[in-house]
């Protein structure tokens, strides 16, 4: 009987080391084996990136299929790029009172006005031209709207005449960019040194600039545009003009007689490019 349990215990044991041996045996292998997969797939990505290329967009497709969708009123961790504002306190002194004098005088955010500001002030400086004429210009031409659009198709902050100086937008990106704000201030200057070329002088050239080259006068274009320049000058200065319109006469008191006001004709509208002036676009 004892005899037939120690051989029964030492079947046992024998079981168990085979047992043993052949895991590690086979767990042995079979790291052998994912070793020698691994290697043998790094070397065909190597060989072949065509391979290596398919397998990572199908892995970008599978991560994507797997990514949970945006809802609808998500916004895009990009979008700051997109944004033409930045932070008007860290513009130099003179550009940051630009820009909050023409915030308050034409209501509107001094954030994308600091762009402009910086914008103008640097085009200033490449094209010799007064950053605050181009900053006039923008002033009297929209308001500091960068989708207006006047009557006879001029659009954008410096209204430039798209259907005659579409060329000028080509490089960046068509016509559409009209209304984007530094793309309209880059052409818009561009448009404003041939004007002040051809005609030989900056009134000049601000009759051109408006359409009335060739007309009596420019509806006082022109001095609109040299008096909003002198007030950001004074501002540049460390001056502060007033921003808002001198207001109209109080009411007339009950029983007191009024004295009649003088008829004023309205403003001029915006005058068809001449010919001359449409030239200036295919030079």
């Amino acid at each position: 009987m004892k005899q037939a349990l120690d051989a029964t215990a030492r079947g046992l044991k024998t079981f168990g080391s085979d047992v043993v041996d052949g895991f590690f045996e086979i767990t042995h292998n079979s790291f052998a084996l994912l070793g020698l997969a691994l290697v043998f797939a790094v070397l065909a990505l190597v060989a072949r990136p065509d391979l290596r290329q398919s397998g990572e967009e199908q892995l970008m497709g599978w991560l994507q299929s797997r990514k949970p969708a945006p809802e609808a009123t998500d916004l895009e961790p990009t979008a700051i790029d997109r944004t033409t504002a930045a932070s008007p306190h860290e513009l130099p002194k003179p550009q940051a009172a630009v820009a909050f004098w023409l915030s308050k005088k034409y209501r509107v955010a001094p954030e994308p006005l600091s762009v402009l500001v910086a914008e103008a002030f640097e085009l200033g400086k490449r094209t010799k031209l007064d950053p605050t004429l181009i900053l006039a210009i923008m002033a009297v031409e929209s308001s500091f709207n960068p989708f207006a659009q006047s009557h006879v198709g001029a659009q954008g902050l410096m209204q430039v005449m798209t259907r005659v100086h579409g060329e000028k937008y080509e490089r960046a990106g068509g016509t559409l960019t009209a209304f984007d704000p530094v793309t309209n201030m880059r052409v818009g200057v561009k448009v404003l040194q041939e004007c002040i070329a051809r005609a030989g002088s900056l009134e000049g050239g601000l009759r051109y600039y408006v359409g009335a080259a060739n007309l009596a006068d420019d509806g006082g274009y022109a001095g609109k545009v040299l008096a909003e320049t002198e007030r950001l000058r004074q501002v540049v200065a460390g001056r502060t003009p007033p921003t808002t319109v001198t207001p109209p006469p109080a009411a007339t008191p009950p029983g007191m007689r009024a004295t009649p006001l003088p008829v004023v004709a309205p403003a001029k509208p915006r005058a068809e490019p001449d010919p001359q002036v449409a030239l200036l676009g295919d030079s």
